[in-house]
């Protein structure tokens, strides 16, 4: 799903196609029309792609001020500082291949402005080929997966009944079957919380390994863990999800791995991800930023250098993940005290995917909910925009029914937005006002 225009929308110029807002984007359109100002007390966003920013217990102090310098003003290299490239390199080598003979370098790191430019990167390197994705994923995928149209994207639907996941066996049958050269999905999964770890992620990397299919995995959410079966390797490292662990060959594994600030560092704001995997694949995307992003601002890949300390993220990652596991409980019990269904609980991320499917007919139904409420000040996604559906290939819309709620936001907000639900359902839908 996209943004519902009118049919027969004319632009002012014939040379220019109607661009689509996605997700977030046109909800919180949308929110906007309906009188939502960002910080407005009295909004609910549930609808949040972004976690809560302040400062939690036990995490280190947030980054507020920054000391430039008359070099910080010039353009930082397309491919991100050689000092950035060296640390993410090293966090990955720390947490997931201590003891592995192949380790990642500065040339396996590319540094790019926000994870939609890392991911356009990556996309508009690929050769001609059959390309997987998931479906429900990442709303933003479908205009990705259609603006870049040198590949062919091919849909793989996960089941609710195997808890929207895909078994190593399911993932050969598919890139057998289906012929596919490359694979793009979000690990943990936005918007079902649900991830591939442990010994299923292995076999995913031995299945691309195999097949030489390349994985490319939006890791954005992998310090968002909320049950065993990621441990970390130390005791004291609190248990995070990466492929990485798996890879045997660092450029020659077709693995390339996507991640950043945004969500495990909660700098959302400061726009900084990073492409990791074969070197050569990062040759060609660091070549893809040079004409479509021109790299990532200076001052900020320099602040970025102590976030990726081993000890500062221990202690971000363990708070992130005590202080989300609580506001998961909470809106994960509120849903269901409201009659909204969570099929399959989140394993990781921060969002509830949810079906209204049992509730009064005005409101069983993703859009009329979410216009509903918005009357009562709370944001939410319709889950329609999760049908990854690149140039509309596909007549048949699923996830009518659902809707993404997220927990990103602080607690306080999290139960206002639940009152206000709970308004909208005691009305059936209507108004009240």
């Amino acid at each position: 799903m996209t943004d519902p225009s009118p049919p027969g929308l004319t632009l002012p110029l014939a040379s220019f196609r109607p661009v689509p807002r996605t997700g977030v984007i046109y909800v919180m359109h949308r929110a906007a029309e309906c009188g939502y100002q960002r910080d407005g007390l009295e909004w609910s966003n549930l609808g949040q792609g972004s976690p809560e920013t302040g400062n939690l217990a036990g995490a280190p102090p947030r980054i507020e001020r920054l000391q430039l310098t008359s070099r910080d003003h010039t353009y930082a290299p397309v491919g991100g500082l050689l000092e950035l490239r060296r640390r993410v390199a090293a966090f990955y080598n720390h947490f997931y291949r201590q003891g592995k003979r192949s380790q990642y370098t500065e040339e396996n790191v590319s540094i790019a402005p926000g994870g939609r430019a890392a991911m356009a990167r990556v996309v508009a390197s690929l050769a001609p080929l059959n390309l997987g994705h998931l479906i429900p994923d990442y709303t933003a995928y479908e205009e990705l997966l259609f603006t870049f149209r040198g590949f062919i994207p091919i849909p793989i639907l996960l089941d609710p009944a195997k808890d929207y996941r895909l078994s190593p066996q399911a993932l050969q049958d598919e890139v057998v079957g289906r012929g596919l050269s490359a694979l793009l999905c979000s690990n943990p999964s936005n918007p079902t919380g649900q991830r591939t770890d442990g010994a299923d992620l292995e076999a995913w990397v031995a299945v691309a390994r195999d097949c030489r299919c390349t994985l490319i995995l939006d890791e954005f959410y992998s310090h968002y863990v909320y049950d065993a079966g990621a441990a970390g390797d130390a005791a004291a490292t609190p248990p995070m999800v990466s492929a990485a662990r798996y890879v045997d060959d660092v450029d020659r594994d077709p693995v390339v791995l996507v991640d950043g600030l945004t969500k495990n560092w909660r700098y959302p704001g400061w726009r900084i991800s990073w492409i990791v995997g074969p070197r050569q694949i990062i040759e060609q995307a660091t070549s893809a930023g040079s004409f479509l992003d021109g790299g990532a601002n200076r001052p900020l890949q320099l602040a970025a250098l102590g976030l990726l300390d081993p000890e500062v993220a221990i202690l971000e990652t363990t708070a992130i993940q005590r202080e989300f596991a609580i506001k998961r409980e909470l809106l994960l019990t509120g849903l269901r005290r409201l009659g909204i269904s969570v099929e399959v609980e989140p394993r990781g991320a921060f969002y509830c995917w949810a079906s209204v499917a049992d509730l009064p007919p005005a409101l069983a139904d993703g859009n009329r909910f979410f216009e509903a409420a918005l009357r009562e000040q709370v944001i939410t996604v319709p889950g329609a925009f999760f049908d990854v559906n690149p140039g509309r290939r596909r007549a048949h819309a699923r996830y009518q029914t659902y809707l993404r709620f997220s927990f990103g936001p602080e607690r306080a907000q999290l139960e206002r937005g639940l009152a206000g639900l709970e308004r909208v359902i005691g009305r059936g839908g209507g108004s009240g006002r």
